[in-house]
């Protein structure tokens, strides 16, 4: 007869995992001898390999005890739904490894692999990395709040970003970002952007300019975003409403407002 610790030993596990067979009901206990000791036969130690195997191989404990049980065709039977189980729990967690990846690598986390180019193209054309992100952060709302628009709007965007004069218009954005809200050089700026818009409009159409058609409410909410993110662009705005245009994630032309010395731009 055994201890509990040689029956342990004998099948490979630990003292606790065999109390743990005996509060589950997998494994029967044995009542106490005369000296107070729980003592086993051979037929528990076959028992407790047979529970370790089952363990070991993924079956739940609360179906080791079925399966111990059953005959030859449930235990197939058995068995077989087990393993079903446990290759959709694979595909899981492969899936959550891929997510996991992709928070690795920052913006294909919640974007469709056509927004992660783009954005990968605006930093090889040398846009600063702070637009980048902001642009980043308002299309992970996008793709969440309209994803099936997403490809019309990238097909326009990859148009876009072909145009040298579009660059520019990054490159002197990047400028104001530096710039704090009483540096005079954020007027010239935006005065350099203000004329561009109004060029671009006046050649091309004023949907070139704005041509999401985004919801007022989702376009409030990027804006804020994109203001928390720049707070130098916040002021560029107030700048630029005074030159005739308004917005920031949508640009509208708008009668020019005065600005805060009381001129008007046009």
């Amino acid at each position: 007869m055994l201890t509990i610790g040689e029956l342990a030993s004998y099948a490979g596990v630990t003292v606790r995992a065999v109390r743990h067979y005996h509060a589950k009901g997998l494994l029967p206990e044995p009542e106490r001898d005369h000296s107070g000791y729980r003592r086993y036969d051979a037929g528990a130690v076959v028992q407790l390999i047979k529970i370790r195997t089952l363990a070991e191989a993924g079956v739940p404990l609360a179906r080791v005890g079925e399966l111990l049980r059953a005959d030859e065709e449930q235990f197939a039977a058995a068995v077989a739904d087990i393993d079903r189980r446990l290759r959709e729990q694979i595909r899981q967690r492969q899936r959550h490894r891929e997510r996991i990846a992709r928070l690795a690598s920052g913006d294909s986390l919640a974007l469709p692999p056509e927004v992660v180019g783009y954005l990968d193209r605006l930093r090889a054309l040398g846009v600063d990395e702070r637009i980048v992100r902001v642009e980043r952060d308002g299309w992970i709302l996008l793709a969440a709040h309209s994803p099936e628009r997403v490809s019309e709007w990238m097909e326009r965007k990859r148009e876009q970003i072909t145009d040298p004069q579009l660059i520019d218009f990054f490159h002197t954005l990047s400028e104001a970002l530096d710039r704090t809200d009483d540096d005079p050089r954020l007027v010239e700026l935006a005065d350099r952007l203000a004329a561009y818009v109004t060029r671009m409009a006046d050649e091309r159409g004023e949907d070139y300019v704005d041509d999401t058609d985004i919801e007022p409410p989702l376009a409030g909410l990027m804006d804020r975003l994109a203001f928390e993110a720049v707070p130098p662009a916040r002021r560029l705005i107030e700048l630029l409403r005074a030159r005739g245009w308004s917005g920031w994630t949508e640009l509208k032309r708008v009668d020019p407002a005065p600005d805060p010395a009381g001129k008007r731009h046009r």
